[in-house]
């Protein structure tokens, strides 16, 4: 909804809203909200609410110092899981200073800053979701059990798949938002599922990936059960994975996605700890179809990033990420890499066109691996220049500590 002030304030009044959702996310990507009411919201938009930064993960912890949130009208969106009457929207947010200056663990602000980067040289990135997460059944309390919500297998329909209704509620109520779901199916996993998405630009994204989230645990509790998007909520079961489709171009040519693709497999040693950002991240990768090596292939689903070669795909799937990674800071970073690749010019290594895991080590000698551990992970974060070209230090030394 693009829009100015005075029509957003009619709509407001036309849709029966009666609580305004001001909606931010801290620097590990936890969604955060303050509730105004129809009367405040003209203040947000135009001077901002002020919050106490106290407590946020991440956040500068200055006692003395309030934060502004700045809604985003074009962002809004109705919760279709509250009632009809006195309405419930939402609007994602800038996050400032008083004084207008940016506030620096402001993740969305990081991504946003990374795309008028790639625009000054004419290259635009979208991305394409596929998120995967597990439904468990709840106790008598309400509390979370880790007992799955089926037994099926991939793609298995009804009645194994149980998880097919609750999918399906979750594909519409996005739809209803303005989110555009594409495919949606059982994994692996007892009682695990995906659901993909269409490639948007970063920011829509990222929103999106947020917003996903948040309507998944809502339509699971709504079903009595818990939604869990860890990376292994299962010791010796599939790993819930964050897979994302990478596209580039420049003014309409694809032909430099292959350099950024060079740049991600370059730099990406260097960020895993954003992209896998807790110890069971590391019980995930290299096990099963969760990528160890840093390698790429047209085909190959456990190799770091696949690059289908079917008619119609331009694009290149980055398979290393898990939904516990903020998603403002994944797109941000992998924009990053990828221009750092389009501006040396990068050439892409070999395809690995077959199967890492049954190398012999000769062959594997030959490639880099991602970092085996949460601590290894944090020292590459830690002591690249990549990085520190890309973050602020507050979020850097909160990540790596």
């Amino acid at each position: 909804m693009d829009c100015s002030i005075d029509e957003f304030m009619q709509y407001i009044e036309e849709e029966d809203i009666k609580f305004i959702r001001l909606l931010f996310c801290d620097i590990f990507g936890t969604p955060k909200n303050i509730s105004v009411m129809p009367g405040d919201i003209r203040r947000a938009l135009t001077s901002g609410i002020g919050i106490n930064p106290m407590g946020i993960q991440g956040f500068p912890q200055e006692a003395c110092s309030d934060i502004f949130l700045h809604p985003e009208p074009h962002t809004a969106a109705l919760l279709p899981w509250r009632p009809d009457q006195g309405r419930v929207v939402r609007l994602f947010c800038d996050i400032k200073y008083q004084d207008g200056s940016e506030f620096g663990a402001d993740t969305r602000n990081i991504l946003k800053k990374a795309v008028a980067e790639a625009a000054k040289e004419g290259i635009k990135f979208t991305f394409g979701t596929r998120i995967e997460f597990y439904l468990f059944k709840t106790d008598d309390e309400g509390e979370p059990t880790k007992i799955p919500h089926d037994k099926a297998g991939y793609m298995d329909i009804a009645p194994l798949d149980k998880g097919e209704n609750v999918r399906r509620e979750i594909c519409l109520t996005l739809e209803r938002m303005g989110i555009t779901p594409v495919n949606s199916h059982h994994e692996a996993g007892p009682g695990q599922n995906e659901i993909d998405f269409v490639s948007a630009d970063p920011l829509k994204a990222a929103d999106d990936t947020v917003t996903f989230i948040s309507v998944v645990k809502t339509i699971a509790a709504r079903n009595g059960l818990n939604a869990d998007f860890s990376p292994k909520p299962l010791a010796g079961q599939p790993g819930n994975g964050f897979h994302v489709n990478v596209s580039a171009e420049r003014d309409g040519d694809r032909s430099v996605l292959p350099s950024a693709i060079a740049g991600i497999l370059d730099k990406i040693y260097d960020f895993t700890i954003f992209l896998n950002r807790c110890e069971d991240s590391y019980q995930r990768i290299g096990k099963g179809n969760a990528p160890r090596f840093i390698s790429w292939s047209n085909g190959n689903y456990g190799q770091l990033i696949r690059v289908p070669q079917t008619s119609g795909h331009h694009y290149a799937q980055l398979r290393s990420p898990d939904a516990f990674s903020n998603p403002y800071l994944m797109f941000a970073l992998l924009i990053h890499s990828g221009l750092y690749g389009i501006r040396n010019n990068m050439e892409l290594m070999n395809a690995a066109n077959f199967d890492l895991k049954s190398a012999n080590p000769e062959i594997l000698a030959g490639y880099r691996h991602l970092p085996r551990t949460i601590d290894e992970a944090k020292e590459a974060a830690g002591s690249s220049e990549f990085i520190k070209s890309c973050l602020p230090k507050s979020i850097i030394d909160t990540y790596c500590s």
